[in-house]
């Protein structure tokens, strides 16, 4: 990705590994001509497509069925100052065949919000990219606790 800068770059499997531990990512797409990120729950389906599931009202299917977005998910050590991030680039669509609705409804991805009815979206995987940055001692980096927030 940026050579040099510090960070480990990740093979595409490896980068796959890491996403199948996570289940908090960010979505990112246009709207109204400009990026925004949403928080998102997610499952690696058994072809490393990305799952998402959002309410069947939501504007969000309608923005983003078959447009290409970015998927981003992480996990951070603060204290270690260590960590990786993953980005999955491609073809955003949402599923519209019952048999695959059903499977993905016994074993998609969950949700955190309480409406009945969802719709699932997949994200093929087109391009994929990955980094880690293995930490050093906060007293070697300067880091330590966060300051208090202001007021």
């Amino acid at each position: 990705m940026y050579p040099n800068d510090g960070f480990r770059e990740l093979g595409r499997r490896e980068c796959f590994r890491r996403l199948a531990s996570a289940r908090l990512g960010r979505l990112v797409h246009t709207r109204h001509a400009l990026p925004a990120v949403l928080p998102v729950t997610f499952r690696l389906d058994h072809d490393g497509a990305v799952l998402l599931r959002t309410p069947a009202a939501s504007e969000l299917a309608r923005a983003i069925d078959q447009v290409v977005v970015a998927f981003e998910a992480d996990d951070v050590d603060e204290r270690a100052t260590s960590g990786w991030s993953v980005v999955v680039t491609g073809r955003a669509a949402v599923v519209t065949d019952p048999l695959e609705q059903a499977r993905l409804r016994r074993n998609g991805p969950g949700s955190w919000t309480p409406w009945a009815e969802g719709l699932f979206v997949r994200v093929e995987p087109a391009l994929v990219a990955g980094r880690e940055l293995a930490g050093r001692p906060a007293e070697v980096c300067g880091t330590g606790p966060a300051p208090p927030p202001p007021g």
